[in-house]
């Protein structure tokens, strides 16, 4: 039995509609990796500040116990 036009045109497009869901995916799947590497950019970033901001202000306590003592 061979396919008529429509068949094929239809087997076309079917194949056209599942490279297009392979290529979204694999986006997905790089904008993703993408967004986790700036997430964990911003985390290290915050962290880093946190840090700094707590330390100074330890560092300004024992600053004002060595005055005072």
């Amino acid at each position: 039995m061979r396919p008529n036009a429509a068949q094929i045109i239809l087997a076309l497009a079917a194949a056209i509609a599942f490279v297009l869901a392979f290529m979204a995916a694999g986006a997905v799947l790089v904008s993703s990796l993408f967004l986790l590497a700036g997430l964990c950019a911003l985390g290290f970033l915050a962290f880093s500040l946190i840090r700094r901001v707590l330390f100074r202000g330890r560092l300004a306590a024992a600053r004002r116990e060595r005055g005072a003592a």
